[in-house]
């Protein structure tokens, strides 16, 4: 393909659909501008509350022992940092509590890494918020329609993770780059450029869902710190191939196999947009065990007791098991917090116990609940098995089907087919608020609090992103 104009690649579309859009160009859909302006109100408070996570000091600590160009603000710093450094600190803080949202079918979490990337480069170049918008929804489509590519639709399997891959700090970096190159002011081959490097950056595996580790948080810092680095790049002559996706050597051979979907990745592009669509989680925790936290409220609502409970068996996707059930005797006796939130057994315990937020909340998964005595006993009478049924409906939904056996003999089951926070059972305006003043409400005072909602709903028309990130600037949890 050496000989392909650059317009004509995969990748030459995807640019020139980032440049085509703007205060300047097309106008977004609105459908597409306010679900920006609430991913980023969404993203902000679960950063905020990630910042007393000792992983997040220790980011945050290196963030600030590396200095540079007072670009933009952090949350938790007091002084400005580079751009690609506050990119890196916030993906990594918004991606740390596994309460980002997700895409499907791409299986993806696009905004902790395309948000922070746009919102350090906009205090770079003093950007409007109506160009910020711009900048992160093309940015969300790009990294979505990557992640698509993928997915095989007559098998189900996502391509990424059967080959180990996080397809989500990949196609993150990829669609942080898009959008941060749009934010400098680069045209279309600019973009393309842009991408191209930063597919040189991508990167990613997903042991530590199965197994423990931290690095996953830092997998959306990454991706976003590649993407503004990439746009940089890119803006001081830097170039990369036209061919980054579909050539002899690019992401998709290197990634994928040389196996891909080149239709999900331009197919409708600018006509159907996927960004209204990626799914708000409700639960800190993978959202492969959201539909079985489901399941079980609604199981504990209609009278069902722990001491009642005999046996559960979780039925979920197959692709899905090995990430919330395997091994099974590490997923009934998580250690910490953090491997809890990818328990299937430490969820559905923790629900028919009840819970805070939505009806699970951050303060439900700590370190001590994941050992503690009471949750260990229901959580070794917890097992995890796939189900037909839920495998003909992933990955466009992650459903779970919970059977309980009580000890009188009853056979108790509740099937959740469609997530809570997607497009069939979404949240609500009032619901995106509470999670923000449930997460940011930790560390900030009520005041910035409301300031913050008030200028993200406020974010498309603003002159900048000052009134958005003022108010969250701290320092060891005290406001500055």
């Amino acid at each position: 393909m050496t000989g392909t104009p650059p317009a004509a690649t995969l990748g030459g579309q995807l640019a020139a659909f980032a440049a085509e859009y703007g205060p300047a160009g097309v106008a977004l859909p609105p459908p597409v501008v306010r679900s920006v302006a609430q991913r980023v109100l969404d993203v902000l408070g679960i950063a905020v509350a990630a910042t007393t996570l000792p992983t997040s000091v220790a980011v945050l600590e290196l963030v600030a022992e590396r200095g540079g160009r007072p670009d933009a603000r952090v949350v938790g710093l007091r002084q400005r940092v580079p751009a690609s450094e506050a990119a890196f600190a916030h993906g990594v803080l918004a991606h740390s509590l596994d309460y980002d949202d997700t895409h499907l079918p791409s299986v993806l979490h696009p905004s902790a890494s395309v948000v922070p990337a746009a919102l350090a480069v906009a205090e770079r170049t003093r950007a409007t918020g109506a160009e910020v918008v711009a900048a992160i929804a093309v940015g969300l489509e790009i990294c979505v329609r990557v992640g698509m590519a993928g997915y095989d639709a007559e098998t189900g399997a996502n391509r990424y993770f059967d080959r180990g891959q996080h397809a989500t700090s990949m196609c993150g970096a990829v669609g942080s780059a898009a959008a941060a190159a749009k934010l400098l002011g680069l045209s279309a081959d600019g973009v393309l450029h842009a991408m191209g490097i930063a597919a040189s950056m991508a990167s990613g595996i997903i042991e530590s869902n199965r197994t423990g580790g931290t690095v996953k948080r830092m997998h959306c810092g990454w991706a976003a710190h590649a993407g503004v680095y990439a746009a940089q790049l890119a803006q001081r002559g830097i170039t990369g191939p036209p061919t980054l996706l579909e050539g002899r050597f690019g992401f998709f051979q290197a990634f994928l196999g040389g196996e891909f979907d080149a239709g999900a990745v331009t197919d409708g592009l600018g006509q159907s947009w996927e960004v209204p669509g990626i799914f708000f989680k409700p639960y800190p925790a993978n959202h492969f065990t959201h539909a079985g936290i489901d399941a079980a409220l609604a199981l504990r609502g209609a009278g069902l007791r722990p001491a009642d409970v005999a046996s559960v068996e979780l039925a979920v996707p197959t692709a899905t098991v090995r990430t919330i059930g395997e091994p099974l005797d590490v997923k009934q006796s998580p250690e910490t917090g953090y491997q809890a939130q990818f328990s299937g057994p430490y969820t559905v315990a923790a629900a028919l116990l009840g819970g805070g937020g939505l009806g699970l909340g951050l303060d439900d998964f700590t370190d001590d609940l994941a050992r503690d005595p009471v949750r260990r006993h229901l959580m070794s009478r917890i097992t995890v098995v796939a189900d037909p049924r839920c495998d003909e409906i992933f990955p466009h939904q992650f459903p779970a089907v919970l059977r309980v056996r009580t000890t009188d003999g009853r056979l108790l089951e509740e099937a959740v087919l469609a997530n809570r926070g997607g497009s069939h059972r979404p949240l609500t305006d009032d619901e995106v608020a509470g999670k923000f003043r449930d997460n940011a409400g930790r560390v900030l005072p009520p005041e910035r609090v409301t300031a913050i909602a008030r200028a993200a709903r406020a974010l498309p028309d603003a002159a900048s992103v000052d009134d958005l990130l003022s108010p969250l600037v701290f320092e060891n949890g005290i406001p500055l």
